[in-house]
C-alpha cells in the first residue's frame, strides 16, 4: 500500500523531535520524573503536569454519574439502586420516580453485589478493599441503616450471594478453604463464624449458587469452565448430591441457570447447545420428563432472562447488532412478545417487583448515562403499560446534542484461510460539523476487553471526550474473539490463533486508508485488560502506522501472566489462552508476548494500572515500562496504590481520564 505524506506530519515530527531534543537537555539520562497525587495514592512518572484549564474543560463528562438498579424493596413500592457517592459507588433507596435518593451507605471503597431477602427487608452486598478482588460479605438493615460484617476471611473471597427463602441463610462462593477453590457454603446470618461447607471442588472452574428451591432443600449451581463451556447442576444440601440438568458431554455449550419454575418441577435456563443464538430452555428435575425449548425466530443471543417472584412471568434481553431488545415472558404458554417503548441502547438489571407487576432495569444510551427505568406490566387494561425513569438523570452540563451517536459498520478480514474474508463488526463514532478538528479527523481505535466481550454502544464518558471536544473519530471493532456474534466467532482468537485478533486492528487501520474523512498518519490504539494487551500487540505490529497507545492493565507476557494472576482464576483463563505448562504452547505465548518484541515498539506508550490487581498483577505492566524505558522508549506510567483492575474511585479515574486525553493530544494531535 503506498502511504501518504502529509505536511501536518512533517510539522509533527519536527515538533516531536524539538520536544524529545528539549527533554534530553534538561533531564539526566535514565532519570523518571516521579510525582504522586490524591493523597499519595496515585503515582505518575514522566507525566506532564495536567493544565488547569484542561481539567476544567473536561469537569462537565466527569461530573457525569450513572443510576444502577439493584433491589426493589419488600414492600414493592420503591428500589434500591447504586450511584456514585463522595466519589464510589455506594446504595441509595429511590421512593418514587424523580425524588431525591436516600443515601444508605458511605463507604470509602465501593458497594459491589447486593441481594434482599425473599419475603424481608435485609440486604447483603459485598465490598473489599482497594480493589483487591477479595470481596467480603455485610449486612444492612435499610430500616435504621445498621450495617454487620458477615465474613473477614483474610486472603479469600467470598461473594455469588444467594437467599434461602427462610430468609435466615446465603449460599455464597468462597475461596477460604484453601485460597484457591471456588467452593459453596451455606452461611448463617445469626452464625456466620459456623457457616458450612456444601460443596469443595478442585477442578479450578468457578461454581457459584444461583437459586433456591422453595423448600430449601435443593440448590441450583452454576459451573463455569470457559466461555464456551458452561454446565448447570442440582445440589441437594442435605446428602450433598450434585446431579448435572444442563451441558453436553463430549460437546462444548454455554448453558446459564437462571431459576427454577412457579412448581420446582424444572429450571428454566438459557442455551447455545443446539448450535443457535442463545436461547432459553426448560429442563425437568424428573429424568423421565424431557427437556423443552421456546421456539422463537429471534437470530441473536438471549443475554439476560429473569422470572417474576411467582415464576409465572418473566423478561429476557436479547443483544441485537450490540443494541438491546426487551421481550416479556409468559413462563405457562412458553410465549414472549417484544416491548417497542424502550430508549434505544444497553440494557441489563432486569428485576421484577415482589408482586410482578412492574418490571425495573437499567438503561444506558451513547448520549445518557445508565438510568433506572421501571414498566407497569399492567395499567388501564395495557399489557405492558406506562415505562417511567426513576432515577434523576445526571446530564446536567452536556446536552445531547452534543454528543456523537456511533453507526454500525463492519470492515474486511482475513478470515480462516487467506481467500476468506471475515467482517468485523464495528461502532463509528465520527465527529460532526462543528467538530474542533476538521477532515480528515485523526483516530482513535479502541478495542474492548475480555477477551470474551463486546463492545456495546451504551454511554461512554472517555469516548464522548474524545469524539465531541477533541474532535477525533472513534472506532470501536468487535475483533474475532468478541461476544454477540455466535459461538463460531468467539472461538476465532483461541490458543495458537491469538495473534488473528491482532491482524484485524491492521484490517482496520486498511479500512480507514481507505475513507476520505479520517486520517491514516494520525492514529492511536486504546485498550484497558485484555484491551491492553491488544494496544500493546498492535504497537508490536503496527509501530509503523500508529503514532502512540494506551494501555490499561495490559497482559504483556502470557507466561508470567498465568503464573501470577489470582489462583482462583488461573485454570479458567488457561482454557482461553492456552496452559502455560506446556512446554509447546509455553513456546508459542513466549513468542506473541509484547514483552518480548519490545523493541519493534517505536511510538510513544502511556501504560495505567491498578496496584492491587488481582486479574492482570500489576507485574505485568511494570515489567513492560522497564522495558521500554530500558530502550529508550517514551512511556508515561500512572499506578494507582488503592485500585484493582479498573479505577472505581473518581479521584482516581478523573486523573487517569485527563492524562489520556492529554497523551492523546500531545501525540495523537501534535498540541
Amino acid at each position: 500500500m503506498i502511504r501518504k505524506t502529509t505536511p501536518y506530519k512533517v510539522r509533527r515530527t519536527l515538533r516531536l523531535l524539538t520536544c524529545i531534543l528539549i527533554a534530553l537537555l534538561s533531564v539526566p539520562a535514565g532519570a523518571v520524573e516521579r510525582r504522586v497525587v490524591n493523597d499519595g495514592q496515585l503515582v505518575l512518572e514522566d507525566i506532564p503536569p495536567i493544565p488547569a484549564a484542561l481539567a476544567e474543560r473536561l469537569d462537565r463528562f466527569q461530573q457525569l454519574r450513572s443510576t444502577r438498579m439493584l433491589e426493589w424493596a419488600a414492600s414493592g413500592r420503591e428500589l434500591y439502586a447504586r450511584s456514585r457517592y463522595e466519589g464510589v459507588n455506594q446504595v441509595q433507596r429511590i421512593a418514587r420516580p424523580g425524588a431525591d435518593p436516600q443515601q444508605l451507605t458511605r463507604f470509602p471503597e465501593p458497594v459491589r453485589e447486593v441481594v434482599r431477602q425473599h419475603e424481608g427487608r435485609l440486604l447483603a452486598f459485598t465490598m473489599n478493599d482497594g480493589g483487591s478482588g477479595l470481596d467480603q460479605i455485610y449486612l444492612l438493615d435499610p430500616a435504621d441503616g445498621n450495617v454487620r460484617q458477615l465474613t473477614e476471611t483474610i486472603g479469600a473471597l467470598n461473594n455469588g450471594m444467594v437467599w434461602d427463602y427462610s430468609g435466615r441463610n446465603l449460599a455464597v462462593r468462597s475461596t477460604r478453604r484453601n485460597g484457591r477453590s471456588n467452593d459453596l457454603w451455606l452461611l448463617n446470618i445469626d452464625k456466620p463464624e459456623e457457616a458450612r461447607l456444601i460443596l469443595a471442588v478442585d477442578d479450578g472452574a468457578l461454581w457459584k449458587p444461583v437459586a433456591f428451591s422453595r423448600d430449601d432443600r435443593m440448590l441450583l449451581v452454576q459451573e463455569y469452565n470457559s466461555i464456551t463451556d458452561s454446565r448447570i447442576h442440582l445440589l441437594d444440601i442435605e446428602t450433598g448430591l450434585l446431579t448435572e440438568l444442563a451441558g453436553l458431554p463430549d460437546v462444548d455449550s454455554s448453558n446459564v441457570a437462571v431459576a427454577f419454575d412457579a412448581q420446582d418441577r424444572g429450571i428454566f435456563f438459557v442455551s447455545n447447545q443446539r448450535g443457535r443464538a442463545a436461547e432459553i430452555g426448560w429442563t425437568p428435575l424428573d429424568p423421565a420428563e424431557e427437556l423443552r425449548w421456546v421456539e422463537s425466530n429471534i437470530q441473536w443471543d438471549i443475554t439476560r432472562f429473569e422470572l417474576a417472584p411467582d415464576g409465572k412471568t418473566g423478561a429476557f434481553l436479547t443483544n441485537e447488532g450490540g443494541l438491546s431488545r426487551l421481550y416479556l415472558f409468559d413462563a405457562r404458554r412458553f410465549s414472549f412478545r417484544p416491548v417497542s417503548n424502550l430508549p434505544v441502547g444497553v440494557a441489563g438489571d432486569l428485576r421484577f417487583s415482589p408482586n410482578g407487576g412492574r418490571l425495573a432495569l437499567t438503561i444506558s444510551t451513547p448520549t445518557s448515562p445508565g438510568e433506572v427505568y421501571v414498566l407497569e406490566l399492567f395499567r388501564h387494561g395495557r399489557y405492558p403499560g406506562r415505562l417511567r425513569q426513576w432515577s434523576s438523570g445526571s446530564v446536567d452540563d452536556l446536552s445531547p446534542e452534543e454528543l456523537i451517536v456511533p453507526a454500525l459498520g463492519s470492515v474486511p478480514a482475513i478470515g480462516l484461510t487467506p481467500d476468506a474474508t471475515l467482517y468485523v463488526p464495528q461502532f463509528i463514532y465520527r465527529p460532526d460539523s462543528n467538530a474542533r478538528s476538521k477532515a480528515p479527523h485523526p483516530v482513535v481505535i479502541y478495542i474492548h476487553g475480555g477477551p470474551e466481550d463486546q463492545f456495546r454502544p451504551g454511554f461512554n464518558a472517555m469516548v464522548q471526550m474524545w469524539a465531541s471536544e477533541m474532535g477525533v473519530a472513534v472506532l470501536a471493532p468487535n475483533v474475532r474473539g468478541s461476544l454477540g456474534y455466535g459461538r463460531d466467532y468467539l472461538a476465532l482468537d483461541d490458543g495458537k490463533e491469538r495473534e488473528a485478533a491482532v491482524r484485524d486492528i491492521g484490517a482496520l487501520l486498511d479500512w480507514i486508508a481507505t475513507q476520505e474523512d479520517l486520517d491514516e498518519n494520525r492514529v492511536a490504539v486504546f485498550g484497558a485488560s485484555y484491551g491492553g494487551y491488544m494496544a500493546l500487540a498492535s504497537a508490536v505490529q503496527y509501530s509503523d502506522r500508529l503514532v502512540g497507545a494506551v494501555s490499561f492493565a495490559g497482559i504483556s507476557n502470557f507466561v508470567t501472566y498465568l503464573e501470577n494472576t489470582a489462583d482462583f482464576r488461573r485454570d479458567r483463563r488457561r482454557a482461553e489462552y492456552g496452559d502455560e505448562r506446556d512446554p509447546q504452547m509455553r513456546a508459542f505465548l513466549q513468542s506473541i508476548s509484547p514483552l518480548n518484541n519490545v523493541e519493534r515498539i517505536r511510538i510513544p506508550m502511556l501504560i495505567v494500572q491498578g496496584q492491587n490487581d488481582p486479574v492482570v498483577p500489576v507485574s505485568e505492566s511494570e515489567q513492560m515500562v522497564q522495558a521500554l524505558r530500558a530502550r529508550g522508549g517514551t512511556v508515561w506510567y500512572m499506578n494507582a496504590l488503592n485500585e484493582g483492575h479498573g479505577y472505581e474511585k473518581k479521584e482516581n479515574r478523573d486523573v487517569y481520564q485527563q492524562v489520556t486525553y492529554l497523551f492523546l493530544r500531545r501525540y495523537l494531535l501534535g498540541q
